[in-house]
């Protein structure tokens, strides 16, 4: 079986958890707060869901952010590396065992 690049098994972890929620912590921006619960999902959905990416919005290919519109409102969503203790940088993202993800949604307008 080949070995992924630090790139690509970052890129995996990151699917993983924007896809799934699962193995980080996920934080809403205070601009969302307006937003119905309704609707709040189907922003969730929108970004659990999305696929857009291009070397233009993706130039590392960790799939690490992403921009939607929906709602009539343009969206930014993040995903940040921090060591285990939501302390510093993690030292190393393509490794579990050392990074805390944290995946932010947010406004455009808030970025």
């Amino acid at each position: 079986m080949p070995v992924l690049s630090k790139a690509d098994q970052i890129k995996a972890l990151n699917d993983a958890f924007r896809r799934t929620f699962i193995g980080g912590k996920v934080l809403m921006s205070a601009g969302l707060v307006s937003f119905s619960d309704d609707e709040v999902r189907a922003i969730i959905r929108a970004v659990r869901g999305y696929l857009a990416f291009t070397p233009d919005n993706d130039p590392h290919g960790e799939h690490d952010f992403g921009s939607i519109e929906i709602l009539g409102n343009k969206f930014f969503w993040k995903i940040d590396y921090y060591d285990k203790s939501l302390e510093m940088g993690s030292e190393d993202p393509s490794d579990p065992e050392k990074t805390a993800r944290v995946l932010t949604i947010m406004l455009a307008d808030e970025y």
